[in-house]
């Protein structure tokens, strides 16, 4: 806990001091559980949307996760894999260049060909062409398994338009082929190949294809920029997060910085409120300033309120 000047650790008067950093809020810390270790981050989440969740499951079809920023959506994945005990989450951050390939997997054909030119060079067998080639995060996903992996396909709605009419194929099947696989000879018909993160094992690729016997437990995030085509709508079942309302909002704060937390807390909590409309502010906004006001800080500095719970949208 600070008090008086002491939260302010820059000054800005020119004076060179080495301080003291105070704990991190618990959602920025990087050896938390979803980066390796710690307590796992809370996510509280209403029985209706539970329910979707659970249904998209026993139906085995992605789940497509709608809201306003800051409601979860990217966190349910998480949550997710952390309750079913489904491993580290596959992450695919959409943008406008994505395209589906680079998902599915990587090939290296120039380290390919300067590797084997060495090769020659020095007399030895050509390398093995699983060397050069990476399953990219959905790859991974499709990967045979006995218990599914998390899938998160993070902002959809940014990618090209055809992205989503591209992923239809790939999820109605539940396999992809890598063709410079399935052009090999039958004496190389299985190859090992890297899945998508450090840790991942090697996977057994026959022929060049791979299928899963589970589908993953995919999750794709909107945040409803742009309308999906009919087609791909209608192989998805859809879950709309609503911006939490007041008690939710406190049993947010509870969970993640404890009941003492509450105490103090009613003023911005009410100012979170008035300002928020649609889309302008984020949950994890009020958990900022929520965290600032437990560690000490004066948020009746001018502009500091203004500067933790600002837009979200239009001119900055």
């Amino acid at each position: 806990m600070t008090n008086g000047e002491d939260w302010r650790l820059f000054r800005g008067e020119g004076t060179i001091r080495p301080v003291d950093f105070p704990p991190p809020p618990p959602w920025r810390r990087f050896t938390d559980a979803t980066n390796g270790g710690g307590r796992p981050r809370p996510y509280l989440i209403g029985r209706t949307e539970a329910d979707v969740v659970s249904a998209a499951l026993h139906l085995r079809r992605p789940l497509l996760v709608t809201g306003h920023p800051g409601t979860g959506k990217s966190s349910l994945a998480h949550a997710i894999a952390r309750e079913l005990a489904l491993g580290p989450v596959l992450h695919w951050p959409v943008n406008s260049r994505s395209v589906l390939k680079d998902a599915l997997y990587g090939y290296d054909a120039v380290g390919r060909l300067r590797e084997t030119h060495l090769s020659k060079e020095r007399g030895d067998s050509d390398p093995d062409i699983g060397t050069f080639i990476r399953l990219g995060p959905l790859g991974t996903a499709l990967v045979p398994r006995d218990r599914p992996r998390v899938l998160l396909v993070d902002e959809l709605d940014k990618g090209d338009v055809d992205l989503p009419n591209d992923l239809l194929t790939v999820f109605e099947e539940g396999e992809f082929e890598i063709p410079e696989l399935s052009r090999l000879p039958e004496t190389q018909s299985e190859v090992s190949i890297l899945g998508s993160g450090a840790d991942e094992e090697p996977i057994r690729v026959v022929r060049g294809r791979a299928r899963c016997r589970e589908f993953p437990v995919v999750v794709i995030t909107s945040n409803g920029e742009r309308d999906f085509p009919p087609a791909f709508m209608r192989r998805c079942v859809r879950l709309d997060l609503p911006d939490p309302d007041e008690a939710r909002l406190r049993d947010i704060v509870a969970a993640h910085l404890g009941e003492e937390a509450l105490a103090d807390v009613d003023d911005l909590l009410h100012t979170f409120l008035n300002r928020r409309a649609p889309g302008e502010l984020a949950t994890d906004q009020l958990l900022n300033a929520v965290f600032l006001r437990k560690g000490g800080v004066d948020l009746d500095a001018d502009g500091l309120l203004d500067a933790v719970l600002h837009r979200l949208g239009g001119e900055i």
